[in-house]
Order: structure tokens, then C-alpha cells, then sequence
């Protein structure tokens, strides 16, 4: 039995930690917000973020950080604009032994960090790992059978990692490219917040398959730049959690681009639906593939809509209209 706590009582969060809770681990969830532990305590869910789905008894519920010292493993479901601060309350109590496992998605503002950068800072002693792939909390807790995987360049650590939370419906690989996997994890909401735009404006299944297609390029191409391995984007996080996250209204990224390609304006949209995490993460990516000079015109054409007001049909035309080309990056024929 390993003693596992789950930073954040988000919907990812929670599934994870019915998981756990599930292979007998000793469970323990922590939330900043005491009305939403009163009201998993009393109503025995999260009706707001993960609805329908009971939260079981036997895991401790708390608003008190220091429930990290002595885990064996600390899982952060935090929002990536809040990752630092929350770990950065977490530090004076967390124990050098703790396994720490990243599931935020996301590139940090001004710094461009992945979030297990911004976690390895925080928590400079212990190993950090990475857990991500198509996994909609909504079919985890459920049982829905979902696969993943979990990246660290400590392979007892991810050994451990896949062990405490492989069920027969939750497959859990091990990958050791932990850059590939959060930069696959985090620009695949982009393309998928550029995919509702699509869906917003009418298009069809072509458009579609061609976004992501060529989506999962560019990400692909920044992910390179960074140090990944090519091999990571042709996996579960990559090509996996973008048709996953594009393709499904369980993903709150689609959900709000839809809504822009019908007329909503960014910012109504993002508020409407609530946490879009690929609303911050095109300014971000756009900054980075700028500094590192890495071509990335889905990103590019997204950031003008989400942030200069260009229209989503002029975006549209700017990408069908650019200059034609070979669909790799080698020389056709060698000319």
C-alpha cells in the first residue's frame, strides 16, 4: 500500500485519486478551496467538476498542505497558471523520499518552463515525473478503459508510478522522454482550441483531419527544437491526446474554440467555459516558437484570433493560402 496525495480537487485530480483509492492505496486529496471539500464531504462529489461521478468515503479529504509530508507520491492536478505558488506552499513540507507527478498542461508565462520544470524548481530533491495522454477525467472516473503514460528519467520512479495506478481500465506505460511528453500534453490544446474554431465555423471532417494533421507537425517541430525525441509525438502524448482533446466536447478547449468560431468573443468564451488551458498556451507557444524560430502558422493564426481580434475565416484563408510546399520537411527528390 503506497500513501499517495493528490494536490487539487479538480476533475483529474479526483478521478486519479478514485483510482488509488480503488488498488488500496491510503488516499488523500488537498483543495485551497474549503467550500468545495465541505461539498465533496457532504454530497459525496464534485457536481461542478466532475458530475455524477461519487467520490469514495475513504479518502481523506483537507485544505492543509503539509498533508504532503511522508507521501510516497505526490499527484499535482493545478491548474498551470497556479502550479508555482501551489508548490511553492507545498516545499517546506515535502519529503526529499516523495515521488512527485505532474498532470498540469502547460508552458509558464515569460519563462517558458514546462510545468514539471516549474515542479523540479520548486522541489529541487525529489524526482519528478509526468503522467499524460488522451485521458478525459470524465471517462477515468468512470472506469472508461484509458490508457497512458507516465515519463521520468528515473526508471524505479516510473516503475513505482505504473504500478500504483495500473488497474485493468487505467494502462499506465512508461516513457523516458519527459520534454517530448509535456510538449505533446500541452500544445495539443492549441490545435484543439483551433479544431472547435473549425467546428464553430461550420467545416467539416477534412478540415479537421488536415488541422491536426499538420497540428501535430508544429508540435512536434517546437517539441524537437526543445530537446524531445522525434518517436514521442507519434504516441499516446502526442497523436493520442490531440485526437482525443480535438475531437471530443468533453475537451473544454474545443468546447471554447467552438464557441469563438461562432462569434463569441475570446475572453466570453474562456469565461463561459471555465479552465482552457490552450487560451494561455498559444500566447506562450507563440512567444517560444518565435525565440526559437521554429515555424508554427496553425499557432500563429490561432494567437491572432485569440489575441489581435483577426477574424477566424481570414485565419482560415491565411493557412489554406500560404505558399505551397512538400508535406515534409525533406527535400522532394532530392531538389
Amino acid at each position: 500500500m503506497a500513501r499517495v496525495t493528490v494536490l487539487g480537487s479538480g476533475a483529474f485530480g479526483l478521478a486519479l485519486a478514485i483510482i488509488c483509492d480503488n488498488l488500496g492505496n491510503d488516499v488523500t486529496v488537498w483543495s485551497a478551496f474549503k467550500e468545495e471539500i465541505d461539498t465533496i464531504r457532504e454530497t459525496g462529489e464534485n457536481a461542478a467538476k466532475l458530475p455524477g461521478v461519487k467520490i469514495n468515503k475513504t479518502i481523506n479529504l483537507t485544505t492543509d498542505i503539509s498533508c504532503v509530508k511522508g507521501a510516497d507520491m505526490v499527484l499535482l492536478g493545478i491548474p498551470s497558471s497556479f502550479l508555482r505558488s501551489v508548490c511553492e506552499q507545498a516545499a517546506e513540507f515535502m519529503s526529499p523520499d516523495s515521488i512527485v507527478v505532474n498532470t498540469s498542461k502547460g508552458l509558464e508565462a515569460d519563462t517558458f518552463k514546462t510545468m514539471s520544470q516549474v515542479a523540479k524548481e520548486c522541489f529541487p530533491d525529489n524526482t519528478v515525473a509526468v503522467l499524460t495522454g488522451p485521458s478525459h477525467a470524465e471517462e477515468v472516473g468512470r472506469g472508461i478503459p484509458t490508457t497512458v503514460i507516465t515519463a521520468c528519467d528515473n526508471y524505479e520512479a516510473a516503475k513505482f508510478i505504473q504500478k500504483t495506478l495500473t488497474t485493468t481500465v487505467f494502462r499506465v506505460y512508461l516513457c523516458d522522454d519527459v520534454m517530448g511528453a509535456e510538449i505533446g500534453g500541452s500544445l495539443k490544446n492549441v490545435i484543439a482550441l483551433a479544431a472547435g474554431v473549425c467546428d464553430g465555423l461550420g467545416f467539416g471532417d477534412n478540415t479537421k483531419a488536415a488541422l491536426m494533421t499538420r497540428g501535430i507537425s508544429e508540435i512536434r517541430r517546437l517539441g524537437i527544437a526543445m530537446g524531445a525525441q522525434e518517436e514521442t509525438f507519434a504516441g499516446l502524448s502526442g497523436i493520442g491526446d490531440l485526437i482525443v482533446t480535438c475531437c471530443s466536447m468533453h475537451s473544454r478547449n474545443r468546447r471554447a474554440g467552438i464557441l469563438i468560431g461562432k462569434g463569441t468573443s475570446p475572453e466570453e468564451a474562456v469565461r463561459q467555459v471555465g479552465t482552457v488551458e490552450g487560451y494561455v498556451c498559444t500566447k506562450n507557444a507563440y512567444a517560444l516558437a518565435k525565440k526559437l524560430k521554429v515555424e508554427m502558422p496553425i499557432t500563429q493564426e490561432l494567437y491572432g484570433i485569440l489575441f489581435e481580434a483577426k477574424p477566424a475565416s481570414m485565419a482560415l484563408s491565411n493557412l489554406m493560402n500560404r505558399p505551397s510546399t512538400t508535406e515534409t520537411e525533406a527535400d522532394f527528390l532530392n531538389r
